[in-house]
């Protein structure tokens, strides 16, 4: 029986209590421990029972026991103390305040956003980093907001089977009952953004959650308005859920819709930034609106997207990049493409990309490439991994010069943090640590813990693991739970055993099974009574991926093989609440991706901040990371074309490496039982891990290198009301058109003969432009150290000047100094020059001596 009507009914709190809503209603509580405290005080088991949800717990309350803290002075006491930092937080002057003051707003769009265990709108490593940045960005003061879409059963909850097979569980959210708020209009109705699809229009309205300084706006179709057509209403039901139909109508309401939402709420971003290509529709429907304001044609709207939108790609795996087949394009971009003034085939031609399964299709990574002038991977290899496998996308272009730049991932370090450690953080570092996260001369400091301080609180958590691993296994069985079942699970984990925890996404290309291959060695590492190791596993497939819960159900049958319940454990349900215990109570944190398949990974920067020492194929961040007295590396990034080597390598330096460096160290004590070589280590982790992977220095890394840029270049587009952006597709298109008449001519580079390092390297070169003028472009000289195939590499450049003209043939000098021993070599090139051009390689025009 349906309601005729539906209404919301709150707690009512006493007036002297009724600042609890604002900070329950904020997720500044989840990264402010004190806050968090304040809510625990309230009812822990209730605190408990809500998975950390303050609006909840709020509501679970009878009256009366509201009333009754309403008069507890030590806790209005404690709620005047945490509002009062809380207000300090959000009043304070912060770091972009006082850096900027250029104006406009960064809308940053993502499909997934994880900001804590009790709002489960994310599903992995992507979402909890939008999370993260998020959180900096309020820390910094950025003038940032997010937008994505509200996912009415989230993801899904992970249950096995007793044959150890992954089924997964979907729970229905009540939105009333989270830190949510509706956005309505001035009447009190919801506002409502309508996106065109082919049965006809979709409405989806605009929740906000507040993240500190920062909101984020997610979309909702789950509305009553959708009635007439369920597949619309369904289709913000499940994050990654559905099939390639659900899928591209997500991407088309965050991104198309996600626009008109900002629109909606009076927001005109001049920056935007899409975190991965599932929201790279978002800049096609900025280019439409830039068109209208601006009495446009598309290709000139485009030069204004460009210049203020940034794009982050993730995936260095080809098959996990989004590829739409071109039938289905036609079908939902058929009208909307007339909106835009292409053909189809033009349209198409954004993001047309060959696809080994189903032909050519339309790339959301190439248009989120394409319609963005700044790109970047998550890692420093990462970066040189796309730029290969997007090469083609700049076919002129050397491979290192691919205009993708490596931003290293980070983690929110306040949110990550065990309690013990930022305790101890605030004695021997400062309170600096908080807010100047990135500070590599407080992180030095951490030389002066006493080691056995350090031990003691790193012992503590442990404990807590272990304890918490033992409730967690308690509280997944049923409620016919055996005897014999509780003393088992009573009895698994040892509180003083190394203990290795391996928690990630179980993908193939993770490997999560290489540790488990060989288990006959295996269980002789685990039970050595004198050095006993023990093992806690978590992580989740995606539904459709058979493979990865083949993989999963490989490891708990061996497990179950080899009578190794009590020495390895596999939780259940694996989410943030739960890897906030294995980093903090870890000892090693072991990763064995198929190198270079690990575009960036954060949980080993989360372990690393708690003195957890991160154990793993050098891959993703750990590649830079790693210094060979921070930690452990399996192999020394070696490459292989044959994956059955590979494993077998990997795996024989992984039992080796395990075997006779890591547990060794870890029980080599000395007279006060602390394990002074490895307690070294983990100082050694914290001091070079903990501020350089903070979201803090990632998110100053965005705003320097492209956030600041973007704006300063929209703005001044913004400025001449689109005629900037006219000059420059005129331009363009002259430069373009006559770019083959381009030549250099003599080349002479003086100082080679018997060069030696240190030495001036003269070069001059005369070019001929034809028509294009000399301001038009850059004459450079590209040198660097020549292979056996008499290509250079790892190439350095210099502008050369200009230093006189005769006709249309224009002379160059300029020169270098030797830097390296060895074949060397230099040539000339050219590339167009214009000040609304990021990187000239953009336009794909060089002419090489």
């Amino acid at each position: 029986m349906r309601p005729v009507v539906k209404f919301s009914v709150a707690p009512v709190l006493p007036k002297n209590i009724e600042r609890i809503k604002e900070l329950a209603y904020n997720y500044w509580w989840s990264w402010n421990q004190e806050c968090e405290e304040l809510f625990a005080r309230i009812d822990k088991e209730i605190w408990e029972e809500v998975n950390h949800n303050p609006v909840m717990l709020l509501s679970r309350l009878p009256q009366e026991h509201l009333n009754s803290i309403a008069v507890r002075s030590e806790f209005t006491s404690y709620l005047d103390y945490v509002y009062e930092r809380y207000s300090n937080y959000m009043n304070a002057k912060t770091w972009h305040s006082s850096i900027s003051e250029e104006p406009g707003t960064i809308a940053y769009f993502c499909a997934e956003f994880g900001l804590n265990e009790s709002f489960m709108n994310y599903s992995g490593g992507l979402g909890v980093l939008a999370g993260d940045h998020l959180k900096s960005a309020s820390d910094l003061g950025l003038p940032l907001v997010a937008v994505g879409l509200l996912y009415q059963q989230g993801y899904f909850h992970q249950y096995l089977t007793q044959n150890g097979w992954q089924s997964e569980r979907y729970t229905e959210a009540d939105f009333s009952l989270m830190p949510l708020t509706l956005m309505k209009d001035e009447s009190g109705l919801p506002l409502l953004v309508d996106v065109d699809l082919p049965l006809g229009k979709t409405y989806a309205q605009i929740w906000k959650v507040q993240v500190g300084r920062v909101p984020l706006y997610l979309l909702d179709t789950n509305i009553q308005q959708n009635a007439e057509i369920l597949e619309y209403r369904d289709i913000t039901d499940q994050l990654y859920g559905g099939n390639t139909d659900t899928r591209i109508m997500q991407e088309i309401i965050l991104g198309i819709g996600g626009m008109r939402a900002l629109k909606l709420l009076g927001i005109e971003p001049s920056v935007i930034h899409i975190n991965e290509g599932h929201a790279a529709f978002c800049t096609l429907e900025r280019t439409r609106m830039y068109m209208e304001k601006y009495s446009m044609d598309f290709a000139t709207a485009k030069e204004m997207t460009t210049i203020g939108s940034c794009f982050t790609t993730h995936t260095p795996v080809p098959a996990g990049n989004e590829i739409f087949t071109l039938t289905l394009i036609d079908k939902y971009f058929g009208s909307y493409a007339k909106l835009l003034g292409l053909t189809m085939a033009e349209f198409l031609d954004l993001a047309r990309h060959p696809d080994d399964t189903i032909g050519e299709g339309f790339s959301m990574t190439i248009l989120g490439l394409r319609m963005c002038a700044f790109r970047n991977g998550v890692s420093l290899l990462h970066s040189k991994v796309s730029q290969k496998m997007w090469q083609h996308v700049w076919d002129k272009a050397p491979l290192d010069e691919v205009p993708i730049r490596g931003i290293t991932n980070g983690v929110h370090s306040l949110t990550w943090v065990a309690k013990e450690m930022a305790e101890m953080y605030d004695r021997y570092l400062g309170p600096q640590w908080r807010t100047e996260t990135d500070d590599a001369a407080i992180w030095q400091r951490v030389e002066t813990i006493p080691n056995e301080e350090l031990w003691r609180i790193h012992q503590r958590r442990r404990e807590r693991l272990v304890l918490y691993t033992r409730n967690h296994l308690r509280r997944k069985q049923n409620s016919h739970i055996t005897q014999e079942t509780l003393s088992r699970i009573n009895d698994c984990l040892d509180p003083d055993a190394l203990t290795i925890g391996l928690a990630r996404r179980f993908a193939t290309y993770k490997r999560t099974s290489l540790l488990f291959s060989d288990m006959e060695r295996l269980s002789i590492i685990l039970n050595n009574p004198s050095k006993p190791v023990q093992i806690i596993v978590a992580g989740k497939a995606h539904p459709r991926d058979t493979a990865g819960k083949e993989m999963m159900q490989y490891i708990i049958e061996k497990i179950k093989t080899y009578n190794l319940e009590r020495k390895i454990v596999f939780l259940e349900d694996y989410d943030m609440g739960v890897a906030r215990f294995l980093v903090k109570g870890a000892d090693i944190w072991l990763n064995t991706p198929r190198r270079p398949y690990e575009a960036s990974g954060t949980s080993g920067m989360k372990a690393a901040l708690n003195g957890c020492l991160h154990f793993s194929i050098l891959d993703g961040w750990w590649a830079e990371a790693y210094n060979g007295e921070n930690g452990f590396a399996i192999g020394r990034g070696e490459d292989y074309e044959d994956n059955v080597e590979q494993d077998m390598i990997e795996r024989e330096t992984l039992y080796s490496v395990l075997e006779n460096v890591v547990v060794p160290m870890f029980y080599e004590r000395g007279t006060n039982k602390t394990p002074d070589k490895w307690v070294q280590k983990m100082k050694n982790s914290i001091i070079t891990n903990a501020g350089e992977y903070s979201t803090t220095r990632m998110v100053r890394d965005y705003y320097k290198l492209f956030y600041s840029k973007a704006l300063a270049q929209f703005n001044g587009m913004k400025q001449s009301k689109g005629e900037d952006a006219r000059d420059l597709l005129f331009w363009k298109r002259n430069v373009t058109a006559q770019w083959d008449d381009i030549s250099v001519g003599s080349v002479s580079v003086d100082g080679a003969n018997e060069a030696y390092v240190g030495k001036r390297i003269h070069a001059s070169a005369s070019v001929k432009l034809g028509n294009i003028s000399p301001d038009s472009i850059t004459v450079e000289l590209y040198y660097g150290t020549v292979d056996s195939h008499d290509n250079i590499t790892h190439p350095r450049k210099t502008v050369l000047d200009k230093i006189q003209s005769e006709g249309d043939t224009h002379y160059y000098e300029g020169e270098y100094i030797c830097e390296e021993s060895g074949m060397q070599g230099a040539t000339v090139r050219v590339l167009p020059k214009h000040k609304h051009i990021v990187n000239p390689i953009d336009m794909n025009l060089c002419v090489w001596a």
